[in-house]
């Protein structure tokens, strides 16, 4: 049998990161970094990627590539993997985690008024996104035969964000996000399909919801639809992901693995 930290030996591996200096891509960041794994932390907000870049440089040694990337623009994501490629000469993993990021004001519209073009934004970068990301680093992967790939979604993927819950909190789900994360667990599926004889693994991490600071009123109905009684903290995601990227998951293509304390398993 294998050595089980082997397993989860994913060092020096080189690692894209999209949406990296968000609120959880920070998270995957440190984790990656502490995994001494060599990522690359793409991002639109290229000045936060840096700043992150910085701030990780001064607690580990791994290498990191901070690169500006427009996930919704083919020729961005082109450039990104190449510059890539340039620097590390190899893509081993990707992590489709860059979402579109909605006011509140947006998350508030009914879906009655909904705009079609902040439809179309949020469709670009949470699906089309992770489209062509994908597409363009699975063509490198595929050449030698390995590589794994990521995809984020959300429990609004899979099943009706609960209205009740809401309130007048400003955090609804709005159509756009539930349209979009559902639609990344299929691209998950057909991506399997098709590259899996290539030696690419291509799977779903789905994420129940995180609290951080929002109204008390919402994180308590949250909670209470939980099976765990709580929402996640921040850092509750990160072992999943390791074992996503991780030989540990060698035999794991086309899957859904959802960590959300129970709330789509009532």
């Amino acid at each position: 049998m294998m050595n089980v930290e082997k397993l989860f030996n994913i060092s020096n591996k080189v690692v894209i990161l999209t949406g990296a200096s968000g609120f959880l891509g920070q998270q995957y960041s440190e984790a990656l970094s502490q995994k001494n794994v060599k990522i690359v932390l793409a991002d639109i907000n290229y000045q936060k990627c840096k700043k992150l870049e910085e701030q990780l440089n001064k607690k580990y040694s791994n290498e990191t590539l901070s690169l500006k990337l427009d996930v919704g623009n083919k020729k961005s994501v082109q450039s990104m993997v190449s510059k890539t490629l340039k620097k590390f000469d190899q893509i081993d993993g990707l992590i489709n985690n860059a979402v579109f990021p909605e006011t509140v004001k947006e998350r508030s519209i009914p879906l009655e008024t909904f705009p079609l073009d902040i439809l179309q934004k949020i469709i670009s970068v949470n699906t089309i996104g992770s489209f062509l990301c994908s597409q363009e680093v699975g063509k490198i992967m595929a050449k030698k035969k390995n590589g794994v790939i990521v995809n984020i979604s959300s429990i609004y993927g899979m099943v009706a964000a609960d209205q009740r819950i809401y309130g007048k909190s400003g955090l609804n789900s709005s159509i756009g996000y539930a349209l979009t994360k559902s639609s990344v667990i299929n691209l998950t599926r057909y991506l399997s399909s098709y590259w899996g004889n290539k030696g690419i693994r291509v799977n779903t991490l789905t994420l129940g919801g995180v609290e951080y600071n929002q109204d008390p009123e919402f994180i308590k109905k949250y909670s209470e639809k939980t099976m765990i009684g709580r929402m996640a903290q921040k850092d509750e995601y990160v072992g999943a992901l390791v074992f996503l990227l991780s030989d540990a998951s060698s035999y794991m293509i086309g899957s859904n693995l959802i960590v959300d304390g129970g709330w789509t398993a009532w």
